[in-house]
């Protein structure tokens, strides 16, 4: 939260004023934190202050904030020449490579992710990026080596609590990289739920109610929006927030013998100077990123392009592009797979089956239950009765059921809405009631 001294100056972490970028940078040496103000396009100025031209005046947050002097929160120092595009995209892979086991792939995916992070905010939709394994699998290492590159990186576990994390992102606006992100706490877990849900998104603040100094309730609008580097054991429950984020699983192949097993000091410096190229990558380019509507797969799921095309609107190479284009795929043929497994599209194939036995567009719902219930003696699944599948059917498929002559049908109306949910659980070819048969006798 930037809010105006007494002296109507305003400590600020970074800014956008019409055309001009500022952003703070912080001197590890001489402990000292300042402006760096860009009006022509990457040309730049360290400044002290800054005048928006509005009458207000930008200041440097403090070095003596916990954040950054403990280094809590990572910044530039300076922007530095970064070269080309593709040379900087090629200097943080090699610093991946260095010091953390991926796969080929996911190494590339999370450099073009870095340099994503620092110019989120020229998307309105972001993904969010994951390492998941068990503990001892590299977890904490990949979100050391890639957190430490990232915009404003804010590092925090399971061990802190929620406020902070809220309280920081909405001043920083920066990448939180969080560790253990499985927490056992139920209101911890909840609030975090909420933070990742909304922060994908441009403009979807989490309302929090604050106390004031006469304690008072101050409902206030904390901005979570903005890039997202998470290490897990497991995955969310929600369905909806697990379609966020791109996933590396950790542990699954024996580790280089070239990985360092201790972390040298050289990183440090390394990533610094990573850093201020970046710094000077987000100068210059800022204005000139958007939406690359070609990017678009075709064959993806609306949510999957959304989720995916800020990040492959940075990938100038056609090659490269289409390599991702093919793992965010896979990864949705994943998802479909896990998807079929689900009691709802146990349900769907029962609805399809039944309309193909009776060549009407609906079946009864005690026919369904039949057909779910034949599909269910191959699993060991218990039997349901009619009246569970048609409460199933109306409160998790969303299908209207009515009643004719002492039977419950679906819907006739309901025909389109089956089809669209049978595309989206991926349900396309529905074997014969007669294979079911046989498969039970």
């Amino acid at each position: 939260m930037q809010r105006p001294n007494g002296d109507g100056r305003t400590p600020t972490v970074s800014q956008i004023c019409g055309d001009t970028l500022v952003e703070l940078v912080y001197d590890v040496e001489q402990k000292k934190t300042a402006l760096v103000v860009s009006r022509f396009g990457g040309l730049w100025n360290i400044e002290q202050e800054y005048s928006t031209g509005t009458g207000e005046i930008l200041v440097p947050y403090s070095a003596t904030n916990n954040l950054i002097a403990h280094e809590c929160v990572l910044l530039p120092s300076t922007p530095e020449e970064y070269g080309f595009k593709h040379e900087l995209l090629a200097e943080i892979q090699s610093f991946l490579h260095r010091y953390v086991d991926l796969s080929e792939s996911f190494e590339r995916l999370a450099s073009y992710y870095i340099l994503l992070s620092w110019v989120h905010d020229a998307f309105n939709e972001l993904p969010y990026l994951r390492l998941r394994g068990d503990f001892g699998t590299g977890k904490t290492r990949g979100l050391i080596a890639i957190g430490s590159l990232c915009y404003k990186p804010f590092f925090a576990s399971a061990a802190s609590t929620t406020s902070p994390i809220f309280h920081t992102l909405d001043a920083f606006r920066g990448t939180l990289v969080l560790d253990e992100a499985d927490f056992p706490n139920s209101d911890a877990k909840a609030d975090l739920t909420k933070l990742l849900n909304n922060g994908t998104i441009k403009g979807m603040p989490v309302l929090r109610t604050l106390m004031t100094k006469s304690r008072e309730f101050n409902p206030y609008a904390f901005t979570v929006f903005g890039p997202k580097l998470v290490a897990m054991r497991e995955g969310f429950q929600d369905k909806a927030l697990e379609s966020r984020f791109i996933t590396e699983e950790t542990g699954t192949k024996p580790l280089r013998p070239d990985i360092p097993i201790g972390l040298p000091n050289s990183l440090k410096a390394e990533a610094l100077t990573l850093r201020n190229k970046l710094l000077h990558f987000r100068l210059c380019e800022f204005f000139n990123i958007k939406s690359d509507a070609t990017a678009i797969m075709k064959t993806a799921e609306p949510r999957l392009n959304q989720t995916a095309l800020s990040l492959l609107s940075l990938v100038d190479d056609p090659t490269i592009r289409r390599e991702m284009q093919e793992w965010f795929l896979a990864g949705q043929q994943s998802a479909f797979a896990e998807r079929q497994e689900t009691i709802e599209a146990q349900m769907l194939r029962a609805i399809l089956r039944a309309m193909n036995d009776t060549s009407q567009t609906v079946g009864s719902i005690g026919t369904i239950a039949d057909h779910f219930n034949m599909e269910g003696k191959l699993s060991g699944r218990a039997p349901v009765s009619s009246r569970w599948a048609g409460s199933f059917i109306r409160r998790h498929l969303r299908l209207d059921t009515y009643k004719n002559n002492g039977v419950y049908l679906i819907s006739p109306n309901e025909k389109k809405k089956i089809d669209a949910l049978s595309e989206r659980y991926g349900i396309a070819l529905i074997a014969p009631a007669t294979q079911i048969d046989k498969q039970c006798s």
